[in-house]
């Protein structure tokens, strides 16, 4: 017999939460790839970057200048001789010999430089006459040079597998020569906008449907977090439709189902699911927007080398039961939006390869008081405004959560806990960045 949905399991935000990461830090990527460099921007690593050489390979210049011994400029203004020009990109080998006592030599910013030399001074310090410099500020020994190997030693971890590959990491590995890097395959999220009022986007909707946007606004998050999105055809309030379609998504690693979830007549999914032999984690969290919230997890035939539930198969012993999880989503677009990333976000970065990472809000004051009501805590639209350290966030005026065209003008969501009616005008309140 189907495993039946319980009603009773609504949780709190933070129980909530914590469970789903509990969920996230077992699972596992399906697989690896080799991609170029550029291509594996936003995916994550699935292999150490060493460093190929010493960072940096030479004592560096970080000023244009002259480099110097420092003891020289014990009494100002200091005249030395000037016995040579250094620039960047000269090989090492070709820079002046030792500077003596007395001696300084030009050099640019990214230059090696001279041995000899413990320090440089910048060339507003300066004054040039032939092949003497006048110096009017002292320096002390290291100024304005990084040593060698000071970076990074040569065969140093750089990057470490499990990292999100952004523009930084994207630098350091092209500073070690990496054309290519291997990285945790993108997971792919099937993506099932439910019930009958839901009409795809090039179609005219009737009087009393609209377009099925939930659908692409959880691709275009599911692309932001790493992920491949696997659009279904919209599934109608029809138990046998609904039943193969949630089966094809859960061909994939995740699926996502838009509607379907609150207590209607019509709302189908989780009786659907239950005949999947779904485990149910909890069927409702307190919070505004998305309260008729699911998560659970159907057990999954697919073999992909490796257990989404817990380690690696070891030789000799028998593979652990896998699992595919999955969410039922609220169907107003802004429920839809906001569980994604409160909730949904967590189990999808997990398989991608990336490490477990606790939820974070900001704070900022805020410029307008706020009423409301206790009982849930809420993650409302609003506005960041302000330039600077005066930074302060407002609720945006919408209509709920079905109002997405006043939410995309917003840029994050304040944090509203659930025994708070009030909030005064200046407070710091916590916020999330959309």
């Amino acid at each position: 017999m189907a495993a039946q949905p319980e009603p009773s399991l609504i949780l709190n935000f933070e129980d909530a939460r914590h469970l789903v990461e509990e969920h996230a830090a077992r699972l596992r990527p399906r697989g690896k790839e080799l991609v170029e460099l550029l291509d594996s921007v936003g995916q994550v690593l699935a292999e150490p970057v060493i460093a190929d050489r010493n960072f940096p390979p030479f004592p560096r210049a970080t000023r244009d200048g002259y480099a110097v011994r420092a003891a020289d400029l014990a009494q100002l203004p200091a005249k030395l001789e000037v016995i040579g020009e250094i620039k960047a990109g000269v090989a090492p080998s070709d820079v002046p010999v030792k500077l003596d006592p007395g001696q300084a030599a030009g050099i640019m910013t990214g230059a090696p430089a001279p041995p000899g030399a413990d320090a440089v001074v910048m060339v507003e310090y300066t004054s040039r006459a032939g092949n003497t410099v006048e110096i009017t500020k002292g320096v002390a020994t290291g100024d304005n040079i990084v040593p060698v190997a000071s970076e990074a030693k040569r065969g140093q971890r750089l990057l470490s597998s499990g990292m999100r590959l952004d523009h930084a990491a994207i630098a350091v590995a092209a500073s070690v020569g990496r054309s290519h890097l291997l990285v945790y395959a993108k997971p792919r999220v099937a993506v099932l906008s439910t019930g009958d009022e839901v009409v795809d986007i090039d179609v005219p909707p009737g009087p009393n449907q609209i377009r099925n946007s939930n659908t692409y606004s959880l691709a275009a998050q599911i692309l932001a977090a790493g992920g491949e999105p696997l659009l279904l055809p919209i599934a109608p309030d029809e138990p046998g439709r609904l039943r193969e379609l949630i089966a094809d998504g859960l061909e994939a690693d995740l699926l996502l189902l838009a509607g379907g979830v609150s207590m209607g007549k019509y709302d189908l999914v989780e009786q659907a699911l239950a005949e999947f032999q779904a485990e149910f984690f909890f069927t409702g969290v307190q919070i505004q927007p998305g309260r008729p919230l699911v998560f659970g997890r159907v057990p999954s035939s697919r073999g992909h080398g490796f257990s989404r539930a817990g380690e690696d198969t070891k030789e000799g012993a028998s593979a652990p039961e896998a699992h595919t999880y999955f969410f039922g989503l609220p169907g107003n677009p802004v429920s839809t939006m906001v569980c994604f990333e409160l909730f949904a976000r967590p189990i999808l970065e997990a398989l991608s390869g990336l490490s477990p990472r606790k939820l974070l809000f900001l704070h900022a004051r805020l410029k307008s008081e706020i009423k409301t009501k206790t009982g849930l805590k809420r993650f409302l639209p609003a506005i960041l405004s302000g330039e600077f350290e005066q930074t302060e966030v407002e609720l945006a005026r919408w209509q709920g959560s079905g109002d997405v065209a006043a939410t995309v003008m917003t840029n994050c969501y304040i944090v509203i806990p659930s025994d708070r009616d009030r909030i005064p005008a200046g407070e710091w309140v916590p916020v999330l960045l959309r």
